[in-house]
């Protein structure tokens, strides 16, 4: 079974045993030949020996029947091979003289048992009884026989002898020619196969180097050029599809490369991304607290980086990020990780144990550095840094503890006036920890109905009342009276800011009534919005919908918009404001002229009211700068053909002031606080 694993094998075991059922089939049928010649031969002689010894005996049985001259007839026979009997008979049959031979088939014990017993029948002639030859002839003429002559001679026996002697004599030459031709068979075979082997060898070649630029290069017979030519096309064929694979694999390694990059790294920066940095710090921290050591955590937040995109555009805001990055990279040591956490907040995880004064030295020198001018394509920016520095074991090594940690003293550092660091402590906590509860007291508040809705008037020139803001209120039941400074940032940080806003527009659209009742149809209800509002357009189908649900005519309400909030995303506020323009209510500008930014846009944005900021009205008249800026907004105004209201009015002066250079409506402490509406329904109009 095993030599037939292979061609070479199988052929050759197929070769022989093909040549050696030829050559046997080839004898055996020169056996069946040579034996039908033999015995075709041994016929004819025994025929005419038969027929000789009748001719002569016809002279013996016509004088008289002479004993001894018939045996010294038959006598004649001890000349030839294999006669088992002879036997003259009379002419009615009956035996005369009976001859035995010299056959080794002769019985002894009973001779006549060798004459067949229908004899009488046969004809004359030689007759082949199962390898017996039988010879009958008639001594004598046909017509007046004489007697018979029986001779039986033993054939099969001479036969095998003779087909024995032919076996003996052929084997050896037989044998000679079929080593030679299965020699030369499988020498043929072996050659012919060569190509195989070559080819096998050749396949092995590449399956133990993948090197497909190998050939097989050979002549031969038909079938063999044609295996080379295809083996080459395949071959090429798979050099070809697997240099495509190599250059798409190296592409698709480029890809994931990129892709990691891009998953783990800032693009525009180059640092660590916020995702990476926290999984590297996740794995500082269980190193740190297993190995007993401290690692230190620096938050980073840009002073006034908002007021540079939207002075010199985001372009140099990038520009800007991209040069604080190299300088930042400057301070911190070999080791410490800089990441950029988004905008333009970074995070510094320091190795080594860092101690205090070493925290110290390099806050120090990331905010001297940072508090410098810096030219950025043409223009000189002022920039500053506020740091928090947390280290782990204040954090018990949790990772979420830690950043919340370096956060608060980052805000920290804020409060303080920016520009500087501050390290964590412990009693922080407290500040963060009465956010945490306003955030989570801010639904439940309104749910509670804990938040009002105050109204403070605006007066016209004759100082009546032409319009409220309305401005919301909350004391509540477990914190107490909570300022709107205090609450409305942390409802913008974390996400319910539009939850406060759909409950003052609806009280407020719900109010306006009343209000228009107590005064007349020409009172405008002034309600603010966030930068978060205008950008869920959702909220003006909402806005829709109340005035119909109360009835309230839109141009009754005005929707007032900070300067900063409109410009920090103006093609959606643009939007917003405009569709609510269409509805018909207008649309106010506060705090104008806090950010300089606003003068290229006040012709491309759909407002109906500018508003003075009250930190202009509270230097009139004291600060120049701000008397001149005050004057030029209200005369900017003029040519806008918009309305102008000054906020924070508290003296005479001031509202003389303002009505003296044509401010149309004022708002302030000078003519009203901030009321709840039961208290102004009181008032006389």
């Amino acid at each position: 079974m095993v030599l037939l694993r292979s061609i070479k094998g199988t052929l050759t075991t197929l070769t022989v045993v093909s040549f050696f059922l030829m050559s046997a089939a080839i004898l055996m049928i020169s056996v069946s030949e040579h034996e039908d010649l033999y015995r075709s031969s041994v016929m004819d002689d025994l025929d005419s020996l038969s027929e000789n010894m009748s001719n002569d005996l016809v002279g013996v049985l016509a004088t008289s029947t002479d004993e001894i001259a018939l045996t010294t007839m038959l006598l004649r026979l001890d000349a030839y091979e294999n006669i088992v009997l002879a036997s003259v008979y009379d002419q009615d049959w009956k035996i005369q003289q009976l001859y035995m031979g010299k056959s080794d088939s002769f019985n002894l014990e009973n001779p006549m048992s060798q004459i067949p017993k229908d004899i009488k029948n046969l004809s004359n002639g030689v007759h082949d009884i199962g390898g017996t030859l039988i010879s009958i002839k008639r001594i004598g003429d046909v017509s007046f026989p004489l007697g018979y002559l029986l001779i039986i001679k033993d054939a099969q026996s001479a036969l095998d002898n003779s087909t024995s002697s032919l076996f003996l004599n052929l084997l050896p030459f037989v044998v000679v020619i079929l080593t030679i031709v299965l020699y030369a068979l499988i020498r043929l075979q072996g050659e012919l196969l060569i190509p195989l082997n070559q080819l096998a060898d050749i396949a092995k070649f590449v399956k133990d180097t993948k090197d497909y630029s190998v050939r097989f290069e050979t002549g031969g017979k038909l079938e063999v050029s044609r295996l080379s030519n295809d083996f080459n096309r395949m071959m090429e064929t798979i050099e070809q599809e697997t240099n495509k694979n190599n250059e798409q694999t190296i592409r698709l390694k480029d890809q994931q490369k990129e892709m990691e990059r891009l998953a783990n790294f800032d693009s525009l920066t180059g640092l660590p991304n916020r995702q990476f940095f926290m999984q590297t710090l996740r794995l500082s921290l269980a190193r740190a607290e297993r190995e007993k050591h401290n690692v230190a955590l620096m938050y980073l937040d840009l002073d006034g980086f908002k007021d540079i995109n939207d002075n010199y555009g985001h372009e140099v805001g990038d520009s800007l990020l991209v040069l604080v990055t190299e300088k930042l990279k400057g301070f911190t040591r070999d080791g410490d990780v800089l990441s950029r956490l988004g905008g333009d907040e970074f995070l510094i995880l320091l190795y080594n144990d860092p101690n205090q004064y070493v925290l110290n030295d390099i806050a120090k020198r990331i905010v001297d550095g940072l508090n410098q001018p810096i030219n950025i394509k043409g223009w000189e920016v002022n920039i500053s840094v506020s740091v928090g520095i947390a280290k782990a074991n204040d954090s018990n090594f949790n990772l979420s503890d830690l950043v919340a940690n370096a956060d608060i003293a980052m805000y920290r550092s804020k409060t303080l006036g920016k520009g500087t660091f501050t390290s964590f402590l412990p009693e922080m906590m407290e500040d963060n920890k009465r956010k945490l509860q306003i955030a989570n007291a801010l639904l439940p508040a309104i749910a509670a109905n804990e938040f009002t809705i105050h109204y403070q008037g605006k007066v016209d020139k004759n100082e009546e009342i032409v319009g409220y803001e309305a401005l919301i209120r909350w004391v509540s039941e477990e914190l107490g009276f909570v300022s709107p400074a205090e609450f409305i940032p942390i409802a913008e940080n974390s996400g319910k800011i539009n939850s406060l806003t759909e409950w003052v527009i609806e009280t407020s659209i719900r109010d306006v009534n009343r209000l228009i009742e107590h005064h007349n149809d020409e009172l405008v209800l002034s309600i603010n919005l966030s930068a978060h509002d205008i950008k869920k357009m959702s909220l003006i189908d909402k806005i829709e919908g109340l005035f119909k649900k109360y009835k309230v005519n839109p141009k009754n309400i005005e929707f007032e918009v900070t300067e900063s909030a409109y410009l920090e995303n103006f093609d959606e506020a643009n939007l917003f404001l405009n569709k609510i323009n269409d509805i018909g209510c207008t649309i106010a500008l506060d705090d104008f002229g806090t950010g300089y930014s606003s003068l290229g846009y006040l012709t491309k944005i759909p407002i109906d009211t500018l508003k003075i900021d009250k930190q202009f009205v509270d230097e009139l008249e004291i600060s120049n700068r701000s008397t001149l800026i005050t004057m030029t907004i209200i005369e900017m105004a003029k040519h806008l053909n918009l309305k102008i209201c000054a906020e924070g009015v508290e003296t005479q002066e001031q509202k003389i002031f303002l009505f003296n250079n044509n401010c149309h409506q004022l708002q302030g402490y000078l003519f009203a606080k901030p009321m709840p509406i039961e208290l102004i329904l009181k008032t006389t109009s």
